[in-house]
């Protein structure tokens, strides 16, 4: 069995795992990613992305990628639509930021590029992945893509490993809380060859359900409406899925560009949190602690703002040698994931039709809606929250 020894095992290579394995290094750090899938797998997952500003701020200011800035493209604001008309919510006129509309995709790729000019230890495709951290130094054991057995010893150990996690599971009973919701419904997504319907995105809420009118480039758009989570995608033809898009965003002049379909996919809706995300040497980070539903766009933000706290905190404990400062990283990070679940709960609440909702339930989503396109105050919220908020490091 080839031994391999670091200071830092990542189990994971998404977004989380290569940016955390990225600012180690830059901080002098070791680390060995593993992921069971290969790196043509992971580049060929079709993904949306919406970056905040300050995830663009890390991968620009740590030297990552600035592709971000040349390829991704600046939205100032988003559409709320609703009865039929356009309420456009200006993010910089409210709070000064913006997002960039980047697919996860792209993210990955550029960690990916950075770490292989680095000379970082990425292993992709590895099998029989298992982790230990009842002994003296946490383990993680797994075939290579050539078939040969590994093992590697770490000082930590991170668990970046998605909603499946095999690193969350190795917490012995009692040592975390979870706090998880499933939603009735779920997002159809797909991807088609034409023209921008419109220079940015638009949430719409019809009595026929959400719709989402979002891009990908300037002749190729990615689009959603909500669904049930059994739907079957050979259920839906062209014909059927533009027939549905039309009569929840048509009207009042506004048509949407049409063209070939491909790419469709199913996306369930669950929210879930994990506390505390550290035991012993072990933590977790991304969707491996939690997750949310993607109506605000949150899930690819809050991973790259865990990887930020956890390299640093990773520094800390090894320039005060004392273990405790780990706990550090949930302390830190807990009051903005619950900020960015309560966000996109309320956002999927208020936009998306529920079977069996009464007429005050539809009126009461329409006042939250005039809510926020009717009063300042209430779109300064809508679009702080939206583009991000600001991390700052803890004294």
């Amino acid at each position: 069995m080839r031994a391999t020894r670091t200071q830092v095992a990542i189990v994971g290579a998404g977004p989380a795992g290569l940016l955390l394995a990225h600012l180690l290094h830059r901080s002098g750090i070791e680390s060995v990613v593993v992921d069971n899938r290969t790196y043509e797998q992971i580049a060929g997952t079709v993904r949306a992305g919406i970056l905040e500003a300050d995830s663009v701020r890390l991968l620009v200011d740590s030297g990552v990628s600035g592709r971000v800035l040349t390829d991704g493209y600046r939205h100032d604001g988003v559409v709320l639509r609703f009865d039929g008309v356009n309420h456009r919510i200006d993010f910089q006129e409210l709070v000064g930021a913006s997002v960039w509309l980047y697919p996860q995709t792209e993210v990955f790729i550029d960690l990916a590029g950075r770490r292989g000019v680095d000379g970082g230890d990425v292993r992709y495709g590895v099998a029989d992945t298992a982790v230990e951290i009842s002994g003296d130094r946490p383990t993680v054991t797994c075939t290579d893509s050539d078939g040969r057995a590994g093992r590697i010893e770490a000082d930590l150990l991170v668990g970046a490993d998605g909603s499946r996690s095999i690193c969350r599971h190795a917490f012995p009973p009692g040592a975390r809380e979870e706090w998880f919701r499933e939603y009735p419904f779920a997002w159809f997504g797909f991807l088609t060859e034409a023209p921008r319907s419109h220079p940015e995105l638009i949430y719409t809420r019809s009595e026929h359900g959400f719709a989402l009118i979002s891009q990908r480039t300037p002749t190729v758009q990615r689009m959603y409406f909500q669904c049930k989570p059994t739907e079957r995608l050979a259920d839906w033809d062209d014909d059927r899925i533009w027939a549905e898009m039309r009569r929840r965003v048509n009207g009042n002049g506004f048509v949407l560009r049409e063209g070939p379909i491909s790419a469709k996919s199913v996306l369930p809706f669950r929210s879930f949190v994990t506390a505390p995300m550290r035991y012993d040497r072990l933590l977790l980070a991304g969707d491996a602690a939690h997750t949310v539903p993607p109506t605000g766009a949150k899930g690819l933000n809050l991973a790259l703002a865990d990887a930020a706290v956890l390299a640093e905190v990773i520094v800390d404990y090894y320039a005060e040698g004392d273990a405790d400062v780990l706990d550090r990283y949930t302390e830190r990070v807990k009051e903005r994931v619950w900020r960015a679940q309560h966000f996109c709960y309320w956002l999927t609440t208020m936009l998306h039709a529920v079977a069996g909702a009464s007429p005050f339930d539809i009126e009461r989503q329409r006042g939250e809606l005039a809510l926020i396109t009717g009063s300042r105050y209430g779109a300064a919220y809508f679009a702080e929250a939206y583009t991000g908020w600001r991390q700052s490091r803890s004294v």
